[in-house]
C-alpha cells in the first residue's frame, strides 16, 4: 500500500495522537447503565405542545424531564466514549524500529475496529421519531426549556420556581426585555427570595473561576486559591466531557451524502480533521460565558497568572514559582512574568527554585494541544480543511509560513469587508428610518382626543408633540398631598414585609427599589400595617387612570389590568460615578424587541397580550429618570417626558411605542406602573381579588366607582381638534 508523502505524515501524526501516553480518567459508570426510556428531543416536542395547550403541569412534567434526558445521555454517551478509548488503547503491538508498512496498517485499523465495536453500545437502540437535530441543541443551549418553565410555574402558582427558571434563561438571554420584567415582577411577589434567583445551569469551572476571581480582588488569597484550583479541576472535568462528545458522526457541511466520493485515507483525514477542531474549539466553549459574545482570553492560561500572585501573597513562594513557570508555557516571552519569577527565585533561593517545573498535567494538555494545532494547520495548508485557532499562545512556528501569510491577507480583506459592510448598514438604516416616517399609519391619530374625564386633568402633550402615535401626557392626575401619601404608602409597605424592600433593581445595579402591588397594599391595610385609607387612594387612582386611558383613546371594549405596581427607585450613590447604563433599557411591552433587525417579534412568552400601557409619576425632587420613546432601533430618541407628581404617561403597547427610563443619579423616583389588556381572558387574578376585597371593606358597588363626567374647556376641545 503506497501513500503520497502529504498524507502519510497526517497519518503517522494521527497514528501518534491517537496513543494517549495514560488512560484518561473516567467517571464510575456501571456496566449496561440505560438511557433515558425517552429521548430529550420527544420530551421537548411533548413539553411544546402542551404549553400551546396550556396544559401546565404537563409542561413542568416534560421539560424537566427533557432536561435530565439531555443530561443523562451526554453523560452516559461521554463516559461511554472515554471507557472504550481506556479499554482499547494498549502499547504498540510492533517490537521492530520500522515494522512492514502493511503490518503497520493492519496494526492501526485493528486498534480502530476495537474501538468501534466498544462504540457501538455507547449509542440509543433506535432513532428518535422526533429527530430534531442541531435544531434542539440550539434549543437546550438557549436554554429555551427554562423559557416554557418559568411561564408553567407562574401559572401553576409556583413563583420560586418560575424565579429560578427565569433567572436560567436570562443569564443566557441578556438582551430579553420581556424576561427582565418577568424577573422584576417575580421579585416583587412575596413568597420569592434572592436566593430563588439561582443559575441552574451554571458551568462549575466558571462559577469557581469568577468566585476566585472576586476573592482575588477582595485581597483574600487564601480563598482566591481554594477556588482558582478547585476552577482548574473542574476545567478538566469539563474539557474531558466536551472533547468526548466531539467524536460523532461526520457532518458532511454541504456536501451531499450521496455525492461524496473520498478514498479510505480522505475520508479518515476529512473526519479526523473535524474531530480535532471540535475538540480545539472545546478551548472556546470552556471560556464562553453564558449572554457573553466572546469568550474570556487565555482562559486558561490566566488561572496560573491569578494563582502566582495569590501564592505569593499567601507566603508559598514554591507554588508561586510552580505557576508562574506554568504560565510562562503559554508566554515565555511575558516580560512581567520572567520579571515575577526572578523575584520568587531570589527570595526562595537558586538552588530550591530550580527543581520546580510546570504542573505536570498542563505540560501534557500543552503538547497534546501543540500536536492537534500541527494537524490541523497541516490539513488546512494542504487539503484546504478550514481551521480557527482559538488560543492567542499558539507558536508561530506551528503555523506554515505560506499559512501565516495566507492568514495576514484573509483578516485584511476580513476587515475591510466588515468595514464596508457597517458603512452599507448604516445608509440601510437610514433609509428604513425614512421610509417608516413618510408611510406613518395617520389613522391612529384619529382614534386619539377623547375627553379625560376627570376635572382637574389635562391633556399636556399629545402624539403629534411626543413624534409619535398612540401617545399622551397628561397632568393634574393626583394633587401634591395625594402624591405624597402614596410615597408614603410605597415604604411603609416595604417596611411592612412587602417581599422587595430595597433590592437592587434587575434592571440595573446602581438602584435599588420599593414597592408594593394594588392587593398587597389592600391586605396590609386590612391587617393595620399601612394606612388604610392609602392603600384605597392607591386602589381608585388605578381605575381612574384606566378609565383616563379609555377614554383618550376611544376605546370601544374596556380595559383589564394586566399588571400594576407602585416602586420607588433610588440611585445608589456609591454607584453613580462613571455609570453609563439606563434605569430601565428599551424595550416594548408586547412584543420582543430586536433593535438590530428594527423587528418586535410579537410571540410568547412577550406579554403579546397587553394593549395599553401608562405610568403615574409621585414625585419630580431627584435627578435623571426621565422617561423617553425611541425609534425602533432603540437609540433614535423622539420624545422626553420628565416626571413630576401627577403627570401620567399613557400609550399603546405595541411596536410603535419602544420606551426606556434614564438613570436615576440622585435620590428616589416614585411612580405607578399598569399594564391594560382589552382581552378579558388575561385580566389579572390579583385585581378581580382586589375588587372583591374592596367591595368587603368599603361596600362599594361597582358603578360607585365610575368617574363623574368632566365639563370640556375649550382648551380640552381643542387638543381633541388638533389630534385629528
Amino acid at each position: 500500500m503506497t501513500l503520497s508523502p502529504p498524507l502519510l505524515l497526517l497519518m503517522v501524526l494521527l497514528a501518534r495522537a491517537a496513543t494517549p501516553p495514560e488512560p484518561v480518567p473516567v467517571p464510575t459508570l456501571a456496566p449496561g447503565a440505560p438511557l433515558p426510556a425517552q429521548s430529550p428531543d420527544a420530551l421537548f416536542a411533548a413539553g411544546a405542545e402542551a404549553y400551546a395547550r396550556g396544559d401546565w403541569p404537563t409542561v413542568v412534567l416534560q421539560m424537566e424531564r427533557a432536561l435530565r434526558a439531555r443530561a443523562a445521555v451526554r453523560s452516559h454517551l461521554m463516559r461511554c466514549r472515554l471507557r472504550c478509548a481506556n479499554a482499547t488503547a494498549g502499547p504498540a503491538e510492533a517490537t521492530e524500529s520500522q515494522p512492514d508498512p502493511v503490518l503497520r496498517d493492519l496494526w492501526f485499523f485493528r486498534a480502530l475496529l476495537r474501538r468501534a465495536a466498544c462504540l457501538r453500545g455507547c449509542g440509543p437502540a433506535a432513532p428518535s421519531r422526533y429527530l430534531l437535530g442541531e435544531e434542539l441543541d440550539r434549543e437546550f443551549s438557549r436554554r429555551s426549556p427554562y423559557n416554557y418553565l418559568q411561564v408553567a410555574y407562574f401559572k401553576m402558582n409556583r413563583p420560586a420556581q418560575a424565579a429560578a427558571a427565569a433567572h436560567t434563561f436570562f443569564v443566557a438571554n441578556p438582551g430579553h426585555q420581556e424576561m427582565r420584567q418577568n424577573l422584576e415582577y417575580y421579585q416583587a411577589m412575596v413568597g420569592v427570595h434572592e436566593d430563588d434567583f439561582t443559575d441552574l445551569e451554571a458551568k462549575p469551572h466558571l462559577s469557581e473561576f469568577q468566585l476566585g476571581i472576586r476573592f482575588y480582588t477582595e485581597e483574600q488569597p487564601a480563598a482566591a486559591i481554594l477556588h482558582l484550583e478547585k476552577a482548574l479541576e473542574e476545567y478538566f472535568v469539563a474539557d474531558t466531557e466536551c472533547r468526548a462528545l466531539c467524536e460523532g458522526p461526520y457532518d458532511y457541511e454541504g456536501y451531499n451524502y450521496l455525492e461524496y466520493n473520498a478514498d479510505l485515507f480522505q475520508a479518515i483525514t476529512d473526519h479526523s480533521m473535524q474531530v480535532l477542531s471540535c475538540k480545539q474549539g472545546c478551548v472556546t466553549e470552556l471560556a464562553s460565558q453564558p449572554g457573553q459574545e466572546k469568550p474570556l482570553e487565555d482562559f486558561l492560561p490566566s488561572h496560573f497568572n491569578y494563582l502566582q500572585f495569590a501564592y505569593y501573597n499567601n507566603g508559598n513562594y514554591e507554588k508561586a514559582i510552580e505557576c508562574a513557570k506554568t504560565y510562562l508555557l503559554f508566554f515565555p516571552h511575558d516580560e512581567v512574568m520572567n520579571q515575577n519569577l526572578a523575584y520568587y527565585t531570589a527570595v526562595l533561593g537558586e538552588n530550591l527554585a530550580r527543581p520546580i517545573q510546570p504542573r505536570k498535567e498542563i505540560q501534557l494538555y500543552y503538547q497534546q494541544s501543540l500536536m492537534e494545532k500541527e494537524l490541523l494547520f497541516f490539513s488546512y495548508d494542504v487539503f484546504g480543511i478550514p481551521f480557527v485557532d482559538p488560543d492567542t499562545w499558539t507558536p508561530e512556528e506551528v503555523i506554515p509560513k505560506r499559512l501565516r501569510e495566507k492568514q495576514k491577507v484573509e483578516r485584511e480583506t476580513a476587515a475591510r469587508i466588515s468595514e464596508e459592510i457597517g458603512n452599507l448598514m448604516k445608509e440601510i438604516e437610514t433609509l428604513v428610518e425614512e421610509k417608516a416616517k413618510e408611510s406613518a399609519d395617520m389613522s391612529k391619530f384619529i382614534r386619539e382626543g377623547g375627553p379625560l374625564v376627570y376635572e382637574g386633568a389635562s391633556v399636556t402633550m399629545n402624539s403629534k408633540a411626543l413624534n409619535g402615535s398612540q401617545r399622551v401626557v397628561v397632568d393634574g392626575v393626583l394633587s401634591a398631598e395625594e402624591c405624597r401619601e402614596l410615597q408614603r404608602l410605597t415604604n411603609a409597605a416595604a417596611s411592612a414585609g412587602d417581599g422587595y424592600r430595597g433590592k437592587t433593581s434587575p434592571h440595573t445595579p446602581s438602584e435599588t427599589f420599593y414597592g408594593v402591588t394594588v392587593l398587597k397594599a389592600l391586605k396590609l391595610g386590612q391587617e393595620g400595617k399601612v394606612p388604610l385609607h392609602s392603600a384605597y387612594l392607591y386602589y381608585n387612582v388605578t381605575e381612574k387612570v384606566r378609565h383616563m386611558i379609555e377614554s383618550y383613546f376611544r376605546l370601544e371594549v374596556p380595559l383589564h389590568f394586566s399588571y400594576s405596581h407602585l416602586v420607588c427607585r433610588t440611585a445608589i450613590d456609591e454607584k453613580q460615578e462613571g455609570r453609563s447604563d439606563n434605569s430601565h433599557e428599551v424595550h416594548v411591552d408586547n412584543c420582543i424587541l430586536n433593535a438590530e433587525a428594527l423587528l418586535c417579534v410579537k410571540e410568547p412568552p412577550a406579554y403579546t397580550f397587553r394593549d395599553y400601557s401608562a405610568i403615574l409619576y409621585l414625585n419630580e425632587d431627584f435627578e435623571g429618570g426621565a422617561f423617553y420613546f425611541t425609534e425602533l432601533d432603540a437609540k433614535t430618541e423622539t420624545a422626553e417626558v420628565q416626571p413630576q407628581c401627577g403627570r401620567a404617561v399613557g400609550f399603546s403597547s405595541g411596536s410603535e411605542n419602544p420606551h426606556g427610563v434614564k438613570a436615576v443619579t440622585k435620590g428616589q423616583r416614585c411612580a405607578i406602573a399598569l399594564w391594560f389588556t382589552l382581552d378579558p381572558r388575561h385580566s389579572e387574578r390579583e385585581r378581580v381579588q382586589a375588587d372583591d376585597l374592596v367591595k368587603m371593606l368599603f361596600s362599594v358597588e361597582e358603578g360607585d366607582l365610575e368617574p363623574e363626567p368632566e365639563k370640556e374647556s375649550p382648551a380640552a376641545i381643542a387638543v381633541g381638534k388638533d389630534e385629528l
